[in-house]
C-alpha cells in the first residue's frame, strides 16, 4: 500500500478536479489553484470523471460545514480510486486530526501553505513523510498576504478577487480568525494590476472580497483603508463595475457611500451583516455597534443611493435569544428599506466562546423563527424588484444561454438577476435591458432595449 501511494504521488498529473465548500474567498482560492494547474497544462475534469488529482477545499464555519467537508473527502476517494487526494482550506487548518482517519487522503495543507499547492503538485522529485502528510503551521505568525501567482479568470464574467484574508474581531461564534489568522492585505499595486489584468482578458465587473473586508491596509505601516483603495480603483478607472462583498456596518463609512453614490465606478450594491436586531445578543456575540447604528447607516445608504441592493445576514438562534430578542431582530429588518435576507440558523462551533453559553435556543424554536425571517426576506426581495418593473436597466449579460427557456441570464449593478429573451449571443456584454415582469418565484424579465 505505501509503494501504491508513492506511485500516486511520483506519477505526473494532467488533470484535476478542485470541490469548494463555503466562502467567496474560499471560491476565489480555488479559482486561483484552477488556474495555475491549467498554465501548467494541467486539464479540469467534470467531477463526475476520473482525475489524476482531487483537491477539497474545505469549510468549517459550523458543524455542518466540517461534516461535509469530510463528506466531500471520502467522496473524491471514492469516485476517482488512484488519485492523488488533497485537502486544504479551514477545516483543514483547524481540525487535520479529523482528516488524517480518512482513509486515502495523502496531503492535508492548511492556509499558511495554500497558495503553494500548484507548486508542491507540480513538483514530483519532493521526498514525503508517511501519509497523509500534513503541511500546517501557525496560522498567527503569518503576517504578509499570500497571493497564488495566477491571474484568476475562473469560469465566470464577474470576477471575484481575494484582497485581504484573516480577521482581527473574534466574534464569540465564529471560527475563521483560528482558520485564517490575522488580518492581512494585498498591496494597493498590486490590487490596481490584477485588476487591470481581468479587464484585459475580457471581464466587465470584479467582486473585491475578503474575510474581513473592511480591515483592508490596516496592517500596512503607514496604514491605508479601504476608502482609499476604493478612491485610487476610481481615479485608475481600470475596470467597468467593481463591487463589493461583505462589508462590516462600522467599516461602511459615509466616505465610502458618497464615492459609490457620485461615480459610476462601483455598483449599486452592498452586503451588509448584522445578525442580530437586539443589542443584548449583539453585545454577546461581540458585534461592535448596536441596532441604532445600524438603523442609522441603512438610511443613510438608501437617502444617498435610493436604487441600491441592501443584503443583510441575520443568525438566528444565538445562545439567549429570547422570542422579545428575535422580535427586535425582526422588528428593525422589517420597517428598513432592506432587499434581501441571508438567514443562517446558529450553529454552535467547539473551539468558539460561544459553545459554552447556557441558554441554548431548542432547534426546533431555531428553525420556526428561521422561515418566519426568509419568508420576510422573500417579501423584501420582491417589493424592490417590482420598483423597476418598467425601467431601462443596464445588465451584464454573464449566464450562458439556458437551454430550456432560450433565456440568458444576467446582473444589473444593484444586484438584480435579469432573464432576458434574446437570439443573438451576448454573453459577457453589458446591454440595456426594460425590465417587464416579475413571476411568483421572484424571477425577473425583460427585454434587450
Amino acid at each position: 500500500m505505501k509503494k501504491q501511494t508513492e506511485n500516486i504521488i511520483r506519477r505526473p498529473v494532467s488533470s484535476f478536479t478542485i470541490t469548494t465548500l463555503g466562502c467567496k474567498v474560499n471560491q476565489y482560492e480555488s479559482d486561483a489553484i484552477a488556474q495555475h494547474l491549467k498554465d501548467s497544462g494541467c486539464v479540469p475534469v467534470h467531477p463526475e470523471e476520473s482525475a489524476d488529482l482531487c483537491i477539497i477545499n474545505t469549510c468549517t464555519v459550523t458543524q455542518k460545514a466540517s461534516m461535509q467537508s469530510r463528506q466531500a473527502a471520502r467522496q473524491a476517494i471514492r469516485s476517482n480510486p488512484g488519485a492523488r487526494i488533497i485537502v486544504t482550506g479551514c477545516y483543514a487548518q483547524t481540525e487535520p486530526d479529523e482528516i488524517k482517519k480518512i482513509k486515502g487522503v495523502h496531503h492535508i495543507i492548511g492556509h499558511a501553505d495554500k497558495h503553494k499547492i500548484p507548486e508542491m503538485i507540480m513538483s514530483v522529485n519532493n521526498k514525503y513523510p508517511p501519509f497523509p502528510a500534513l503541511i500546517r503551521r501557525n496560522i498567527f505568525l503569518e503576517h504578509d498576504f499570500k497571493q497564488i501567482p495566477a491571474t484568476v479568470l475562473g469560469n465566470r464574467t464577474r470576477q471575484f478577487l481575494k484582497i485581504q484574508d484573516g480577521c482581527d474581531t473574534f466574534c464569540t461564534y465564529c471560527i475563521v480568525p483560528y482558520a485564517r489568522g490575522r488580518s492581512r492585505s494585498m498591496s494597493l499595486e498590486n490590487v490596481l494590476e490584477n485588476i487591470k489584468q481581468l479587464k484585459q482578458a475580457g471581464c466587465h465587473e470584479v467582486v473585491l472580497t475578503g474575510v474581513h473586508l473592511g480591515a483592508y491596509g490596516l496592517d500596512f505601516s503607514p496604514q491605508t483603508s479601504l476608502t482609499e483603495l476604493l478612491n485610487r480603483i476610481h481615479e485608475s478607472t481600470a475596470i467597468d463595475r467593481v463591487r463589493l462583498s461583505s462589508t462590516e456596518p462600522l467599516e461602511l463609512t459615509e466616505d465610502i457611500i458618497k464615492l459609490v453614490a457620485e461615480t459610476g465606478s462601483f455598483c449599486h450594491h452592498f452586503h451588509i451583516p448584522l445578525q442580530s436586531g437586539d443589542d443584548l445578543i449583539l453585545k454577546n456575540m461581540h458585534r461592535p455597534y448596536t441596532s441604532s447604528f445600524f438603523r442609522d447607516l441603512i438610511i443613510k445608504i438608501n437617502e444617498l443611493i435610493p436604487d441600491a441592493a441592501i443584503g443583510v445576514d441575520t443568525m438566528i438562534g444565538f445562545p439567549g435569544e429570547s422570542e422579545k430578542a428575535f422580535e427586535n431582530t425582526y422588528s428593525l429588518i422589517e420597517e428598513l428599506p432592506v432587499t434581501y435576507l441571508h438567514v443562517f440558523p446558529f450553529s454552535s462551533r467547539s473551539g468558539t466562546r460561544a459553545s459554552g453559553y447556557p441558554q441554548k435556543v431548542p432547534s426546533e424554536i431555531i428553525k420556526t423563527r428561521c422561515q418566519k425571517m426568509r419568508g420576510l426576506g422573500n417579501i423584501k426581495k420582491r417589493n424592490f424588484y417590482k420598483k423597476f418593473i418598467g425601467k431601462k436597466v443596464e445588465v451584464l449579460i454573464e449566464g450562458k444561454r439556458d437551454g430550456l427557456t432560450g433565456y440568458l441570464k444576467g446582473i444589473t449593478s444593484n444586484y438584480i438577476p435579469v432573464h432576458v429573451k434574446e437570439d443573438n449571443d451576448l454573453e459577457n456584454t453589458m446591454v440595456q435591458v426594460r425590465i417587464d415582469m416579475l413571476d411568483s418565484d421572484n424571477n425577473v424579465f425583460g427585454t434587450v432595449c
